[in-house]
């Protein structure tokens, strides 16, 4: 037990958010597996419970089963709880269970966290993980409170309120499992406009991340004092949602109400009001770059996040005005561009890899749906054009594979694993060629 212990001290801190990740996926697909979790007469093999799981951390709503039919209260409960860690990170979690236990936290704790939610200074780390808590509770018993009215019209009272409590922590952790059953997602409640505008309030809030939140919070929502970051996370938001919404509507006409949710929800939550493979491959491919953009930095949502797409759109942008980039009077670092394309790389890579691993496994699908289901798989989005179900299980590995790198991050999984020291000694600069 101790030289476990010590195995695990000496690991950097990225290394041990990825294995925490992949032994809570573990843990859940465990739980999923037991006879309690299942309802009589539904066997779960192992692939399912495994892709639940990884679905469930990586807070992606991919479902191979059908979460309400397939899944008991318990099973039911075990996902919402894998759904919170994922949404929260298994290192906030267990800071603030050690909190409430009143211990003291160390310096590897506080570093741990500062990995786990990208902030660059280890200064207030548990405040930082105090205000993360307050504000998932608040807005998720909102959530419940906003959305109880609704189900309760059709299902009995504490069905009804279990069915809000899953929705809420599912729709703030940007999730898009739902157990309403029959694999219908929101699509009951297409022309609800409450309970649409509820399940996008919560998408929005928990995708632009719990520093923005807080941030907007401190500077008493006057955005002349808000942080760069803040800035451009909620701009690039707002300019995704519009583009997004604009673009859905005059591909397939679905309704501005209809457009509008799945332009928020492609954005790494996975909910939908309408069936996706009805979609035209022009509507299909506007929600594929949405849910490659994906969400905020320190959220609970993935992607390649909208900062990196920012970084690089100004770079394009100051190429051709011959400025330095930069926005809202600020300029950005020297080195945020290259962190940008490195992103962006990787994040192209893992898709076209897991793209051909399925066209591969899964010819009998057109290449547009394939396509589709990677990227969802990546940006832990959740859409899906109805065709997980019936995928092989060599292809629900491909689909598990890419969603825990699109949780843990390609950069951080590429990083952590290779540890090269400094070179003491530079070759000769000259230069190549570009475009």
């Amino acid at each position: 037990m101790k030289s476990i212990l010590r195995f695990f001290k000496r690991q950097p801190p990225a290394r041990l958010i990825a294995l925490g990740f992949a032994l809570v996926i573990l843990l859940g697909a465990g739980l999923l597996l037991l006879p309690v979790a299942a309802r009589p007469g539904v066997t779960v093999s192992w692939v399912d419970a495994l892709f639940t799981s990884t679905s469930a951390v990586c807070v992606t709503g991919l479902i191979a089963v059908d979460t309400a039919d397939t899944f008991t209260p318990f099973g039911q409960a075990v996902v919402a709880a894998l759904i919170q860690v994922g949404g929260l990170g298994v290192t906030s979690i267990g800071l603030g269970l050690a909190l409430a236990a009143g211990r003291r936290i160390g310096f590897k704790s506080r570093t741990l966290v500062r990995e786990a939610l990208n902030v660059d200074s280890l200064e207030g780390m548990v405040r930082l993980v105090r205000g993360v808590l307050f504000v998932t509770l608040c807005f998720e018993l909102g959530g419940v409170i906003c959305s109880f009215p609704v189900f309760i019209q059709d299902f009995p009272p504490l069905h009804a309120l279990w069915i809000s409590v899953f929705h809420s922590i599912a729709a703030f952790n940007n999730s898009g499992f739902d157990i309403l059953g029959g694999l219908r997602n929101l699509i009951p409640y297409h022309d609800n406009v409450w309970l649409n505008l509820v399940t996008c309030a919560l998408i929005i809030f928990g995708g632009i991340g719990f520093l923005v939140i807080l941030d907007v919070t401190k500077c008493r929502f006057r955005f002349r004092k808000f942080t760069l970051h803040t800035k451009v996370v909620l701009t690039t938001t707002l300019v995704l949602l519009v583009s997004g919404t604009v673009l859905l509507e005059w591909t397939d006409r679905l309704g501005w109400l209809a457009s509008f949710f799945h332009s928020v929800s492609a954005r790494t939550a996975g909910f939908s009001t309408v069936p996706l493979g009805e979609l035209t491959n022009a509507g299909l491919f506007v929600l594929i770059i949405l849910m490659f953009i994906g969400a905020s930095p320190g959220s609970t949502g993935g992607g390649i996040k909208t900062t990196t797409f920012f970084v690089l759109m100004q770079e394009v942008w100051c190429i051709f005005v011959k400025k330095e980039p930069g926005a809202f009077h600020r300029r950005l670092p020297r080195g945020s561009l290259a962190k940008a394309a490195t992103v962006a790389l990787l994040g192209l890579i893992v898709v076209c890899t897991g793209t051909f691993l399925l066209c591969v496994l899964e010819p009998q699908n057109s290449f547009i749906q394939l396509l589709f289901e990677d990227v969802s798989a990546f940006g832990t989005v959740g859409l899906s054009t109805g065709i997980t179900s019936a995928l092989r299980d060599p292809s629900k590995i491909v689909l598990i594979l890419t969603m825990y790198t699109g949780r843990v991050g390609a950069f951080t999984l590429l990083s952590i694993w290779v540890e090269r020291p400094e070179p003491a000694a530079h070759y000769t600069e000259e230069a190549i060629t570009i475009g």
